[in-house]
């Protein structure tokens, strides 16, 4: 155990000597301070706010002086800044010790090789950076680092004997983002913590699973950051468990639905209860009409209304037509490719919903998905724009002949519909001819599908899929997440062990991670008023801002002996010890810089020899004579 001393308690000697203010007390003088003064720092605080910054994080941060922009998404990091990232990373690595986890550290330049074995060379896509040596050898600046920590274990570990091991980091990473944002909430380059369970079996991953979530949840407790775990989905990590800690705000780029049990799904991870079957037994056989340019939603219905009303007398509206949306799925090369490949796909939607493209690609992860092109479409003359419907598609086109929209495996493509549409349900859609469209087109009677998705956005009142009741959203930054990983790069990288049998066993695996720096900019983005930022203590850069005003030498020399009474007592304190600087001025830096706690040591400590002390949020203000401010403050820290 490694015991860390405060250096001001550890290096202090004790001097005999009256105060100016106060006699009978003793003067501390430290030997070394680590007291940072604004006279000496480097700092230059901003009136104004940085003209790209788009949040308050950002725009906080910049003029505070905790960072510079460097270029976008890359992040100069100030002592200020610094200050702070390392006490978040202190509490992290303090709660991995208390799980037994062990602190390791990688390079962020790797070679090709072991992610070409789990295929996230290709699966990332645009995503990575990717770079050549003199040599002609192809790296990558490590987006994250599973490959690593499995070959790790694997080229030390060989027996069950030497587990169950949790390994972690914290480290840059970096990722090739299309459009940063968000200051240090989307970079392209950010600080994480990320480890790594290594276990003999399934119960032996459960249990480092819920050991590394209890640790988050302490985590971001100790750092005052209200958070929310939601199901997720694995996504291209791989697994069969996942759960995100949402930091909610309204900034986030995640959107989450709640159910009134409290249980809560990113919305790519939320399944749509089976919706009840339908009688259609009175339901009359499909029939064919003209529906002439109508290739819109909205010109289908006036149409509909105008020339084929319906029999049961309400209208046509936009949820009785089964809109065809045509998708292609960029897949990785495999066993079948050699080379990435594209797939087309139609799905069919509710037409009063709208397509949610970043649900349904969490569908086929690890692929991508876009919309497809007017080449793609070009292959398949059968798919008439406007009037696309289910009867060339799927099952069906199958059914006793190869499909004439053959794809290049022979198969007819392939058709799923969204979660939400029932068995039963008849449906207005498109015929396959130009200006003709299905009327009365049952699912179940008159057309089948290759399978469900979830493929549309979810809205309010959708309901949960605990079936507790209707669901609420909000939208959250990702803080972190935890995967189950199982045995996904253990089986790619040959990761296994001696069993208690002597049987050789591939090793469960987990996987853990937190946006170190991410997690700093949501608590700046939480923790600040329109003066500027508000640190909890356990993470301000300081606990105590002394701000000494005024041109009397005393107010200075009473500042120095409160500081040194501060730091005997392990308190770090920022002093404003600047001479030809207003209080105004000072007091405005106080604030945006953001310390807990503000003592003004001015014109009443000369004239009576107190001090004033109030909360950075200006509330809580006293004055105290200067033999009582260390125990007040003490008291208030």
């Amino acid at each position: 155990m490694i015991i860390v001393m405060p250096e001001a308690l550890a290096f202090c000697k004790l001097v005999a000597a009256p105060l100016a203010v106060g006699a009978g007390r003793a003067i501390l003088e430290p030997m070394t301070s680590n007291t940072l003064r604004m006279s000496t720092m480097f700092l230059r605080t901003l009136r104004e706010d940085p003209a790209d910054a788009d949040v308050v994080s950002d725009k906080l941060l910049q003029r505070a002086g905790y960072l510079r922009k460097a270029a976008p998404g890359i992040w100069t990091w100030l002592p200020l800044g610094l200050n702070v990232l390392n006490k978040i990373e202190n509490i992290i690595r303090e709660e991995m010790a208390s799980i037994n986890a062990q602190e390791v550290h990688f390079s962020g330049l790797l070679p090709r090789e072991p992610y070409e074995a789990t295929h996230r060379w290709e699966e990332y896509g645009d995503n990575i950076f990717r770079l050549k040596d003199r040599h002609e050898a192809d790296y990558l600046l490590a987006p994250t680092h599973e490959e690593m920590f499995t070959l790790l274990v694997k080229d030390l570990y060989s027996s069950y004997k030497d587990l169950p091991v949790t390994l972690y980091q914290i480290q840059t990473k970096y990722r090739d983002e299309f459009r940063p944002r968000a200051g240090l909430i989307r970079g392209r380059e950010f600080i994480m913590k990320d480890a790594y369970s290594f276990t003999l079996d399934k119960e032996g991953l459960v249990k480092a699973y819920m050991d590394e979530r209890g640790a988050y949840e302490r985590i971001f407790k100790r750092l005052d950051l209200d958070y929310v775990p939601v199901h997720a989905m694995a996504g291209p990590m791989g697994g069969f468990e996942s759960e995100e800690f949402l930091a909610p705000m309204e900034i986030g780029e995640d959107t989450f639905a709640q159910s009134p049990s409290g249980k809560a799904w990113n919305v790519e991870a939320l399944t749509t209860p089976e919706p009840p079957a339908i009688d259609y037994s009175n339901t009359p056989a499909a029939t064919k009409r003209p529906t002439p340019d109508a290739a819109t939603i909205d010109k289908m219905v006036e149409f509909a209304n105008v020339n084929h009303p319906r029999t049961d007398g309400r209208e046509w509206q936009a949820s009785d037509i089964l809109k065809n949306v045509v998708i292609v799925v960029k897949h990785a090369e495999d066993e079948n490719h050699d080379e990435p490949w594209r797939e087309l796909v139609v799905v069919g939607v509710p037409g009063d919903r709208v397509v949610d493209m970043k649900r349904l690609e969490a569908q086929f992860a690890p692929a991508e998905i876009e919309e497809a092109t007017e080449e793609d479409l070009k292959k398949h003359p059968e798919l008439v724009k406007g009037y696309i419907g289910p009867m060339v598609l799927g099952p069906q086109a199958r059914d006793g002949k190869k499909a004439e929209n053959a794809d290049e495996t022979g198969e007819a493509l392939r058709y799923l519909l969204d979660a939400h549409i029932a068995r039963g349900s008849a449906w207005f859609t498109g015929a396959d001819e130009a200006g003709v469209d299905y009327y009365d087109l049952v699912y179940g009677r008159d057309f089948e599908a290759d399978g469900t998705v979830e493929a549309v956005e979810v809205r309010h009142g959708d309901m949960s899929p605990d079936g507790s009741g209707p669901l609420s959203f909000e939208r959250g930054v990702e803080i972190g997440q935890v995967f189950q990983l199982g045995l996904k790069y253990s089986n790619a990288l040959g990761l296994k062990v001696l069993d208690q049998n002597g049987k050789t066993v591939p090793v469960w695996m987990g996987s853990y991670g937190i946006g170190v720096s991410r997690v700093m900019a949501c608590i700046a983005e939480t923790h600040h008023d329109e003066r500027g930022l508000a640190w909890p203590s356990c993470i301000a850069p300081a606990q105590v801002h002394v701000v000494a005003t005024g041109k009397d030498e005393k107010a200075f020399e009473g500042a120095e002996q409160l500081i040194a009474e501060l730091e005997a007592k392990g308190v770090e304190v920022i002093f404003d010890d600047r001479k030809k600087v207003s209080p105004g001025v000072k007091f405005k830096d106080a604030e945006l810089i953001g310390v807990p706690q503000i003592a003004v040591v001015g014109r009443d400590y000369v004239n009576d020899g107190t001090i004033e002390i109030r909360d950075r949020n200006g509330d809580n203000k006293v004055i105290v004579p200067a033999a009582e401010a260390v125990e007040t403050l003490l008291a208030r820290i």
